[in-house]
């Protein structure tokens, strides 16, 4: 075995591993860039980049076959499940791509391929072949999709969003177990592709939404074309030839057996920390296995050891994974000198249709007396010229100050008023400041105008009854 010496291990070589390598070298540091797996990030392989691939071509066949109220009558649509996936197929592996020429572009010293476990804080053994000696390291696996043992029976008819993006063609039927983000955007996807799918989620969860009035409205928008089943419980599960029949109930009803080609099971991920062997460390871990650690120094205890992106289980997206990787890289290029990290304003998108997104604070973080303004996309004028009004939109500010706090969405263009709103939480905006900024007509944002209007009148009432 040989002993390799470096200032900073990074564990993981996806987008929290990557930008902590080029964080801790612009620090002058010595890092190595250690990966068992496939380079390419979760986000370019199997997540944010092929769903979206698979969503537009499935807002592609929507439109065209509930184009009729606007007059325009698109006959004879077809399908070609083949030639969809050969285009997600494709494109995926042109952005992943991307992300491989940025990895051969590193240092062939700082690359270490191998299955890294900790020996003590600062010491690995990586595939049995490389003793790393380091300062400081850092721990950014990620994260990996949650398979019940509940499922197991079914054998490679439970399968994973991973799994969908490798299809060479498109199923009959899927059940999908799950309907947050994953859950929601693949299995809708499908649903208007031609397959078909029912979505069960175990809990009165949707998307992740907090917001009460905002969650009605998305699930009443979902169920006007979705097949969606909310606290669903699964009874059994077993193959039948190539098929899953799975045996469910949803309060209220009996029980239904039914089968499916396959079940995606989108409920969660799990970190990649159970082969590290953190118990040779000085970490302190709770019953799932997870150290302690500073959210905004992102240092593990007393220990030289940090944890960026998904692997911390805080964030699961890409620009945030992208801010811990600078943040754990730079502290650990620094070490023993560690700093707070500056945080962006929390910001998060679901690109289903509607779309949700949320912004700043959520609605079970707002304080008690916050002032809450909201507009119902129903009627209004754009969204009705593009027959796009569903949903409901809600924004949150600080009674006394009119600070603005954050906003709960579901809406068109849900995925750009979210932007806009997450820049005035950054910036740290009034409602008034907010309504002087200039709305063109006719747009979505007028929406959010009105609700802006609202919350500033409750704002106004409020101080005039104080």
């Amino acid at each position: 075995m040989k002993t390799l010496k470096v200032d900073v291990a990074i564990i993981g070589a996806g987008t929290a591993g990557m930008t902590a390598w080029r964080a801790a070298t612009r620090e002058g540091a010595r890092s190595v860039l250690i990966e068992d797996g496939p380079y390419g990030t979760t986000c370019a392989r199997v997540g944010c980049m092929p769903s979206k691939l698979l969503i537009a071509a499935a807002e592609a066949a929507h439109m065209a076959a509930h184009a009729a109220p606007f007059g325009v009558h698109a006959e004879g649509l077809r399908i070609n499940g083949r030639e969809v996936m050969d285009r997600v197929r494709g494109e995926r592996d042109r952005f992943v791509g991307f992300t491989l020429r940025s990895i051969e572009s590193m240092p062939e010293e700082d690359k270490l391929r191998g299955r890294a476990s900790f020996l003590s804080d600062t010491v690995l053994d990586v595939g049995g072949h490389t003793r790393v000696e380091a300062r400081s390291v850092v721990i950014a696996t990620g994260t990996r999709p949650n398979v019940p043992a509940q499922y197991q029976p079914l054998a490679d008819r439970a399968i994973v969003n991973d799994d969908v993006f490798d299809w060479a063609d498109l199923p009959e039927s899927v059940l999908v177990i799950g309907a947050g983000v994953i859950g929601l955007e693949i299995g809708q996807a499908l649903s208007r592709l031609g397959v078909r799918t029912r979505i069960l989620q175990r809990s009165n969860r949707l998307g992740g939404l907090r917001d009460p009035l905002v969650f009605r409205g998305a699930l009443a928008a979902f169920r006007e074309e979705l097949d969606l089943c909310l606290e669903a419980a699964i009874l059994d599960v077993r193959r039948v030839g190539e098929e899953a029949e799975v045996r469910y109930q949803v309060p209220g009803n009996a029980a239904v057996t039914e089968r499916f080609d396959y079940v995606l099971l989108a409920a969660g991920r799990l970190p990649n920390l159970d082969s590290l062997g953190l118990e040779h460390t000085g970490a302190s871990l709770d019953e799932r296995g997870m150290p302690a650690y500073d959210a905004e120094t992102l240092r593990i205890g007393d220990t030289p050891i940090f944890i960026a992106g998904d692997v911390n289980g805080v964030l699961p997206l890409l620009h945030e994974a992208a801010d811990d990787g600078r943040i754990a890289g730079r502290n650990a290029a620094r070490f023993p000198v560690v700093e707070p990290g500056r945080r962006r304003a929390p910001l998060s998108v679901v690109f289903s249709d509607p779309q949700l997104a949320a912004v700043g604070l959520r609605f079970n973080e707002l304080p008690a007396d916050a002032a809450i303004g909201e507009v119902d996309f129903a009627n209004q004028g754009r969204s009705r010229i593009m027959l796009k009004n569903r949903g409901k939109l809600r924004v949150y500010a600080e009674r006394g100050t009119g600070l603005f706090l954050g906003a709960e969405m579901a809406g068109p263009a849900m995925e750009h008023i979210g932007h806009l709103l997450a820049w005035a939480v950054q910036q740290k905006l009034t409602v008034d400041q907010m309504l002087a900024m200039p709305f063109y007509h006719p747009v979505v944002e007028e929406g959010l105008r009105t609700a802006l209007q609202h919350l500033a009148g409750e704002l106004a009432g409020a101080q005039k009854a104080g």
